[in-house]
């Protein structure tokens, strides 16, 4: 899959709207496209139907907006592209992980499909980033853990961490402080309309998550929930 066959805007585009679906959200719109990739909604509309035009995606108006068979290749080649990157930037270079993502933001763009590729064979073969997201492997397959659930919706029990939203740095930063980390432990004990207390790791202190908090982890179950209640 040679990325240099569509411009950078069109790989950006690609990728977030392949990005919207991953753990289980409707199709994105126009508009909420718009307010991710911070721009206006009819900027949008005019990128999207020179994408639909190319043949990348589905769109009509007032529609969510969906990608080809050909677009849904090339989005998932640039995620593979940032979450290698990602990973490379924190495990090799030493970046915290609050900062990799826009970092690789910058160097997806540039960086080679030879250099991808080095980077894959370098670090392992690596099958997620170090924020949880899985990495497509090079023939463009996807990986997405079973029985996982935003932490919201997760009952009191025992879980494992799968997966942290990486959209906002600051709140990563909080989520470093508290020892919330993908692979780590946290026992939710309740669920309340301001939000989830849990203890995070083995920790003994709770700690209150708001609910815009709590939305952006992703969790499984543990062996030890089914005995904890």
């Amino acid at each position: 899959m040679d990325l240099s066959e569509i411009t950078p805007v069109a790989q950006d585009y690609l990728k977030a709207i392949w990005s919207a679906t991953e753990w289980g959200d409707p199709p994105i719109t126009t508009t909420a496209l718009a307010a991710r990739m911070g721009t206006s909604a009819p900027n949008v509309t005019d990128t999207v139907k020179r994408l639909a035009g190319q043949g990348l995606v589905e769109y009509q108006p007032y529609k969510p907006v969906t990608l080809t068979p050909q677009g849904r290749a090339y989005a998932v080649a640039m995620v593979r592209r940032h979450r290698l990157l990602e990973t490379f930037l924190a495990t090799t270079l030493g970046y915290p992980w609050e900062e990799v993502h826009d970092e690789a933001e910058r160097l997806e763009h540039a960086a080679s499909d030879a250099m991808i590729e080095r980077i894959d064979a370098r670090l392992g073969r690596p099958t997620v980033d170090p924020h949880g997201d899985p990495i497509p492997t090079a023939q463009g397959r996807t990986r997405r853990p079973l029985n996982t659930t935003r932490l919201t919706e997760a009952k009191p029990g025992r879980y494992e961490i799968i997966r942290l939203s990486d959209a906002d740095p600051h709140r990563l930063t909080r989520f470093r402080d508290c020892g919330l980390v993908p692979g780590g432990a946290f026992r939710v004990i309740a669920q309340e309309a301001s939000g989830t207390t849990g203890v995070p790791g083995y920790h003994h202190t709770a700690i209150e998550l708001a609910p815009t908090e709590a939305e952006a982890i992703w969790v499984t179950p543990t062996l030890k929930t089914h005995r904890s209640l």
